[in-house]
């Protein structure tokens, strides 16, 4: 709703004619906040019943963090504009600022996210993991409760409800590679609806365009969802996109890397997904898959 509110506020100041109305719409990703998203089918939680109500043509447009968008969106529909990006890393909070490198040996961390738990693990196998979902609130509490030692949640999240003030540390991407679209927001509308398509023109920013078009080119070439970690970050050098992806064993003993870059955001993003296949990314995923399946039977 805070993001929903802030793109509206935006269009408003370009297009001062505009008349929006918020449609809350709660998603099955919205209700089902006792069990991981890897076990309950995904990222799509949370913009099936959106997508939905696109389609039907009761809403025009829609609001969603673009981590949330699956590579592969329901057809008939598009990204109509993509605003500015946020911070797009990952943050630690914990009670007293400690930052995740001085936290005691079997300090719980708190995170839903499989993506997060393989490379912290990796960084630092003697943590303890605890699968937290909720929205912000919710987790700051159980913090505060003690449930947990602390928090690994999207920098964006944060900053966009004004709560900055609770971030101890920003993780480097060199740590940990955010989700891809992490601190982007998708503005999504009917592909057909050219009143909206011309009107959501003035949220665009090109450069943050580019650079999730690359993440989430590579992502739709490794096929991958909440059920298997992948992380990935885009950035515009001098013009070029410059990415860097990663696959990794849910329990991080295995990490895989690559980079590329070039002018294309999608061939970036496609010789990334390539180069991490090569390296042993399609066993990783196969696995994965497997799993979830056996999971859901």
């Amino acid at each position: 709703m805070t993001q929903t509110q802030w793109v509206i506020d935006r269009w408003r100041e370009a297009l001062p004619e505009v008349a929006a109305e918020v449609v809350p719409i709660v998603t099955r990703g919205d209700r089902v906040v006792d069990v991981a998203l890897s076990k309950v089918g995904g990222k799509g939680l949370f913009v099936k019943e959106i997508e939905e109500a696109l389609l039907e043509g009761r809403i025009h447009a829609a609001v969603h963090s673009l981590k949330d968008v699956p590579a592969r969106m329901a057809e008939g529909l598009v990204i109509g504009a993509v605003p500015p990006r946020v911070d797009p890393r990952d943050a630690v909070i914990t009670r007293d600022g400690t930052p995740l490198k001085d936290l005691p040996p079997g300090a719980a961390v708190g995170t839903g996210s499989l993506r997060r738990v393989a490379q912290l693990g990796r960084y630092r196998p003697d943590l303890r993991f605890v699968p937290l979902r909720g929205n912000v609130d919710t987790r700051l509490r159980k913090l505060q409760a003690g449930e947990v030692d602390a928090l690994v949640l999207a920098a964006a999240g944060l900053l966009r409800l004004g709560l900055g003030e609770w971030i101890g540390e920003y993780l480097s991407p060199d740590v940990c590679l955010p989700a891809v679209g992490q601190g982007a927001l998708a503005v999504q509308c009917r592909q057909q609806d050219e009143s909206t398509l011309d009107a959501l023109a003035v949220l665009e920013d090109p450069d943050t365009r580019r650079a999730v078009e690359a993440e989430r080119a590579c992502l739709a070439v490794l096929d991958g969802g909440c059920q298997v970690p992948v992380g990935a970050l885009a950035e515009i050098r001098d013009g070029q996109v410059r990415l860097a992806a990663m696959v990794a064993r849910p329990d991080g003993t295995t990490v895989l890397r690559a980079v590329a870059q070039g002018d294309d955001p999608e061939a970036v993003g496609r010789r990334a997904a390539n180069d991490l296949l090569r390296l042993g990314a399609a066993e990783i995923l196969q696995a994965a898959r497997e799993e979830a399946q056996a999971g859901g039977q």
